[in-house]
């Protein structure tokens, strides 16, 4: 076997590896949006993880991995759609001539975990109301949107490549974007029941479980070590081996520091060290540090992760106070930390890292030039704009035509039991011997009222727990 041989197969091997790490973050986002949503819509929350990576696993095979790296022209590829086994077996051959280092195959794979985590982003801010029916439709719909912004700005051919827009693993290009359609969505859904009193102002409506929240960031945070590295698409890039290292290196001491200035301004801004900030502070931190992952000094990382925590803490209450319910934190955490991230690449961009990559030039605290941070800025106006209007316009329509929003005794009944059939914690609300309310557990007060079987008409309401009955 050559050299050149050897290469690829490390190269593959590497990819792939990273491919899984991004995978298992579906999991991250399955326990932190089930963690932060109420436990009558559990299963729910959790479950479409497994429904929308299903849906854009095929979509993308069948025409998002064409429209995003397919050969075509500097808007969208035009070839590649549904490709055959040699296709997905050459390296660097038409229709995926972009891909040099890794044969088609790896390059769909890995492509396609990052679609899926786009897509995963849009229902955390249209959580505990849409219907399930929504995510199939939509998305299909957004994972065709986002391989097209994915054309734009990580394909050679793309116009906002050819610019020189920096975005290594994706502010933008997953972030931002699926933060946008969460917004589009958000809006058109309204707020769920009591969000919101007579007077306009948020009633807190906490998540379920903590403990779960945190399990998913760890998760997240691990999975990001695919996400970041990964991105370099090989064991050499330009100048240096094992450039993923580095790449991995700024991943975490951004994140690091996002704990900290998580926990810290929420201590400022809300009077306590809310955990849940803390959580919003890491995942802000790696969100805004994935643009710049490949691009910066660790020194900046660690201030590109601290201020994207800072930004999060203090936009989650402003989002509220506009009226739009956002359940998991999406527009705040992956919005605005998305913009920050892509922003302050081109400020802080290292020149001899972004010629390393043969992407852009430095920025502004190196060069003095406004010049990436223009380029910067034009990729997030084009991407906000499509983005944002392709979204509204499908889910609008979606909206005039069937409705979006389950029936208000569905959402108060719970979508686990509604869409269902079923309960994410059975024991709260039916029956089981031995189980929560019975004898068995009378240390644990008076027991719940359990409602009679799943058959009798009107489908039952799930009695809530205390944390929920505001």
């Amino acid at each position: 076997m050559s050299n050149a041989n050897l290469l690829i197969a490390a190269n593959t091997v590497w990819v792939v590896i990273a491919a899984i790490l991004v995978m298992f973050m579906q999991a991250g986002f399955a326990f932190l949006e089930a963690g932060l949503t109420r436990m009558k819509n559990a299963a729910h929350i959790a479950g479409k993880n497994v429904l929308i990576f299903g849906i854009c696993s095929l979509v993308y095979w069948l025409v998002g991995f064409g429209i995003a790296f397919g050969d075509g022209n500097s808007i969208i590829g035009t070839h590649g759609f549904a490709p055959s086994v040699d296709v997905m077996l050459a390296v660097g051959k038409a229709p995926y001539s972009f891909f040099t280092t890794i044969p088609g195959a790896g390059a769909y794979l890995f492509e396609v975990v990052f679609a899926g985590v786009s897509l995963a982003i849009v229902w955390g801010a249209m959580a505990e109301r849409a219907k399930l029916w929504v995510y199939f439709v939509f998305g299909v719909a957004f994972t065709l949107i986002y391989s097209v912004t994915s054309h734009w700005i990580w394909h050679s051919g793309g116009w906002l490549f050819g610019l020189g827009m920096q975005d290594f693993a994706g502010s933008t290009v997953v972030h931002y974007q699926g933060a946008l359609a969460a917004l589009a969505g958000a809006i058109l859904l309204g707020p769920r029941i009591g969000k919101f009193g007579h007077d306009g102002r948020a009633n807190p409506i906490p998540g379920h479980n903590m403990p779960y929240a945190v399990l998913g960031t760890l998760i997240l945070w691990f999975g990001w070590f695919g996400f970041n590295p990964g991105s370099t698409l090989a064991v050499v890039t330009g100048h240096h081996i094992g450039y993923f290292g580095y790449v991995a290196l700024t991943t975490n001491v951004a994140a690091a520091a996002g704990a900290l200035g998580g926990i810290a301004t929420a201590w400022v801004v809300l009077k306590k060290p809310d955990v849940s900030m803390m959580l919003n502070g890491v995942i802000a931190a790696l969100v805004a540090i994935t643009a710049a992952s490949g691009f910066v000094a660790p020194w900046a990382a660690i201030v590109i992760g601290f201020l994207a925590a800072v930004i999060a803490v203090v936009a989650v209450p402003l989002v509220e106070r506009i009226g739009i319910d956002d359940p998991i934190g999406a527009v705040a955490v992956h919005g605005l930390a998305g913009v920050w991230g892509t922003l302050a690449t081109g400020l802080f961009a290292v020149p001899a890292l972004a010629s390393n990559l043969a992407t852009g030039r430095g920025g502004l605290v190196y060069t003095g030039s406004f010049h990436q941070v223009g380029v910067q800025a034009l990729g997030l106006v084009a991407v906000g704009g499509f983005t944002f209007t392709a979204s509204f316009g499908c889910l609008w329509t979606l909206k005039r035509l069937w409705g979006i929003r389950v029936e208000e005794h569905v959402e108060t009944a719970g979508l686990d039991v509604s869409e269902h059939g079923m309960w994410g914690y059975p024991e709260f609300y039916i029956p089981v011997p031995g189980g929560y309310g019975t004898e068995a557990h009378g240390h644990l007060g008076a027991p719940h009222m359990h409602r009679p079987a799943l058959e009798q008409e009107p489908a039952p309401v799930p009695a809530q727990p205390a944390e929920e009955a505001a």
